[in-house]
């Protein structure tokens, strides 16, 4: 593990943000998580541009992506890593310690570390909690992620690797780190960002790649799907083989496609 803090390269386990950081106490920052294979990370120009999106959403200044970069440069330069992943934080810097904001100069913080491989498939847990399609902060990559802990330690409780949330008007939205496909009479059909999902990366690149329709889906749909895949930076595409105590069909051959267009496309640009 690597790690840089706002210009200069650190030692990961010290301390590097001051106490008083606005993204420390209230949670007023945005991040992104890059995949790294063979010591290159991927898609980044897309996870920059996120970033800035999500920061401007949140009424931050815009993050130096230069400086980003070469944050990212020398973390990796420091790490040979064969995969993994990049963490990229910035935060409002220092502040007061309620909820509001001073205008001082925003942290940046990078992070590497070495990642396992996800399996084909997985289990996902429905949770009992709703993302709110029109919140203040719905569609951005926040650090504000206390929701996303309690509803993955209730997926864990039950046996899943993954937690999946309708949103308030009782349609499918998202997972705690992922998008969500169903396949429907072969079909590749997903929740449109209406719906409250976060404008994932690998998302992104599966609409563009392969085809799929981004309609509502109902949790009903969910249940009922011949075939349901996540994505996410880390898993790509990945399978389900278990749904709230229910066994997903063994043969997913339209989730295998998916995986395999992947697998054709990702080689061909590392920042497509």
């Amino acid at each position: 593990m690597r790690a840089w803090c706002n210009g200069a390269l650190i030692d990961p386990a010290q301390p590097a943000l001051a106490a008083l950081d606005h993204g420390v106490t209230v949670g007023d920052g945005v991040f992104e998580a890059v995949k790294v294979t063979d010591g290159q990370p991927f898609a980044l120009t897309r996870h920059l541009r996120r970033l800035a999106r999500s920061a401007a959403g949140l009424g931050l200044p815009a993050p130096d992506a230069d400086l980003v970069r070469d944050g990212i440069a020398q973390v990796l330069a420091a790490e040979q890593l064969a995969f993994g992943r990049i963490r990229v934080t910035f935060t409002g810097g220092i502040g007061p310690l309620g909820s509001g904001r001073d205008q001082g100069a925003p942290s940046y913080l990078v992070v590497s570390t070495a990642a396992s491989r996800s399996a084909a498939t997985t289990k996902a847990v429905t949770v009992p909690w709703p993302r709110n399609e029109r919140g203040a902060l719905t569609g951005l990559k926040t650090t504000s992620y206390a929701e996303n802990v309690m509803a993955l330690a209730y997926a864990e409780e039950r046996g899943g690797a993954e937690a999946i949330f309708a949103n308030t008007r009782g349609n499918l939205c998202e997972g705690t780190g992922t998008n969500v496909f169903c396949v429907v009479d072969g079909t590749v059909v997903t929740p449109p960002l209406t719906s409250g999902c976060l404008a994932g990366i690998t998302r992104e690149l599966v609409l563009e790649w392969c085809d799929v329709i981004e309609r509502d889906l109902t949790m009903d749909e969910l249940a009922a799907a011949d075939e349901v895949f996540l994505t996410s930076t880390t898993r790509d595409v990945q399978g389900l083989h278990e749904l709230d105590d229910v066994t997903c069909p063994r043969s997913q051959p339209v989730t295998e496609r998916v995986r395999a267009c992947w697998r054709a496309q990702e080689p061909r640009d590392l920042d497509p």
